[in-house]
């Protein structure tokens, strides 16, 4: 029997020559590609911002999170802790390489975390780190962090993305190049860069933690919701993170699977204290937060996949429930506004001081979700007596915005998302909040292993936190991801983080069938 080989569009298939009317076996040699509908990059630098959700599959860091986001091995093998001395010492694999072939090696790590540390890099992740008082490399595949003070989400913090010193040393960590063609460890490496329109990414067969199934992810860029649903519909994407109302009209559809994945992900409104008028009426903040119809807006805006919001910590072992979650209450609103001295003028808004009372929200373009639930808020705001209005810049301006749909949340330790987004003059609070108590609450909480200890500093640094709002909190989402039936793989449990970013942690295991 002979052996023939066919081409057809791309398919290399192997046939078997046989006579007219046996049953032939066809073998097909299909390179397997995953499209995914993508917000678009300016760079991907793991280092200095935090929510790419590519970067998992370029990096690895010397830890990682599983499907229950818990803490397990990355680059580290095996680790562990001196109490006495506070020092972490990590045992890194030995046949881990760089995707240009280099071995990885502790001082990778050191040279990963003091870019992160070093204050004129500008990392929104120094915060993470600033226990740090020594980092030591002992060997090619060993290194120790001697910790200040105890820092219980240190291995947490340790998934964070180790970059090659041999190809950054001497740059600049937020300019360099790098960054526009990065080499990890990770499962895939970068093919080609389209700006704009798409970053491929091909498998490396040289993982050191094997290689992964799908040949070929491409990370199509579609910044704009409405356009990853119609896209996904004609079969240019395969998997795409959609807002409720367009992830309902796949659900009847067998070609999709349709994934509503729980998120630690919450939005709400940020007040800019940097702002003049906060200044002068931060005392009005909690009329804002009792004149917000939680559930009206997550019923109007995400189809009731959601729950209204109080905290940031709503799910995470350490919530406290015993805080004012600023239900709504229109008239205690006007109760509040009165009582500051605000007096309703004939067009319906309060005045204060001859100043109309309200302010504008600020939201990002191309986040439809975000705009809804500004639009409604402000709506909402207007019925109370509030002049509240919405725009969306092409850019964001941190420092000179009245007011911002923000978003936060993290599946992982209590540490994350609350330090860096409360703390005074920490690298991810762009709302120059600033509480002596929040701040203290929140140090005790990072500094003790015992969980009582945490539990108690957590429910205080609550408690403080909803007498004197940094946010007029909405609502947690649901992550809804849309893809194509035959990928297979997907962990639906998984609770997301931020933007819903997670869903990648297991890439390496999926398959197209």
């Amino acid at each position: 029997m002979k052996k023939g080989i066919l081409t057809i569009a791309g398919m290399l298939l192997t046939v078997s020559l046989v006579s007219a009317g046996t049953t032939v076996p066809v073998l097909a040699d299909e390179e397997t590609t995953l499209v995914y509908g993508s917000g678009d990059y300016t760079r991907i630098n793991p280092a200095m911002d935090e929510h790419g959700e590519i970067n998992i599959l370029i990096f690895n860091g010397l830890t990682a999170h599983d499907g229950d986001n818990q803490v397990v091995p990355g680059l580290a093998e095996s680790w562990e802790f001196d109490d006495a001395t506070n020092t972490y010492t990590f045992h890194m694999a030995e046949d881990a390489k760089w995707q240009d072939g280099e071995p990885v090696t502790a001082d990778d790590v050191k040279f990963t975390i003091e870019a992160i540390m070093d204050p004129e890099n500008g990392s929104e992740n120094a915060p993470n780190y600033e226990d740090v008082e020594e980092i030591n490399v002992v060997d090619d595949h060993t290194v120790e962090f001697k910790l200040e003070d105890k820092n219980v989400a240190f291995l947490d913090y340790m998934t964070m993305a180790v970059l090659p010193k041999h190809l950054l040393e001497g740059e600049d960590m937020q300019t360099s190049d790098f960054f526009r063609n990065p080499i990890g460890t990770g499962p895939y490496k970068i093919e080609s860069w389209d700006e704009g329109q798409a970053i491929t990414l091909v498998k490396n067969e040289d993982y050191f933690k094997g290689e992964p199934s799908i040949d070929k992810i491409v990370f199509k860029i579609v910044p704009d919701d409405n356009a990853k649903a119609l896209q996904l519909k004609s079969g240019e994407l395969d998997l795409a993170l959609l807002t409720p109302k367009d992830a309902a009209s796949f659900a009847a559809d067998d070609a999709y699977t349709c994934y509503d994945m729980k998120t630690a992900d919450y939005r709400g409104i940020m007040f800019n204290f940097g702002n003049e008028y906060w200044q002068k009426n931060r005392d009005l903040i909690p009329a804002v937060c009792y004149g917000l119809d939680r559930q009206a807006i997550i019923d109007a805006v995400i189809l009731g996949q959601g729950m209204p919001a109080y905290g940031p910590l709503q799910r995470n072992i350490y919530n406290c429930e015993d805080v004012e979650h600023y239900d709504y209450n229109p008239e205690k609103s006007k109760e509040i506004l009165e009582a500051a001295g605000c007096e309703m003028g004939d067009d319906g808004f309060y005045y204060r001081d001859g100043e109309k009372v309200g302010f504008v929200i600020s939201v990002r373009a191309g986040d439809q979700v975000r705009i809804d639930m500004a639009q409604i808020a402000a709506q909402e705001l207007k019925e109370i007596g509030m002049d509240v209005s919405v725009e969306i810049p092409a850019q964001t301006d941190w420092a000179g915005q009245m007011a911002f749909l923000i978003g936060w949340g993290s599946p992982f330790d209590a540490d994350d998302h609350t330090y860096k987004v409360f703390g005074t003059d920490k690298g991810a609070n762009y709302s120059s909040y600033s509480n002596e108590d929040v701040d203290k609450y929140l140090t005790e909480a990072r500094q003790s292993d015992d969980p009582e200890v945490r539990k108690e500093a957590y429910a205080n640094f609550q408690k403080a936190l909803a007498e004197d709002p940094a946010y007029a909190m909405i609502c947690y989402i649901d992550a809804n991801y849309v893809a194509d039936s035959n990928i297979k793989g997907i962990n639906p449990d998984t609770i997301m983080g931020h933007h819903g970013v997670g869903i990648f942690w297991n890439v390496a295991d999926w398959t197209i069938e």
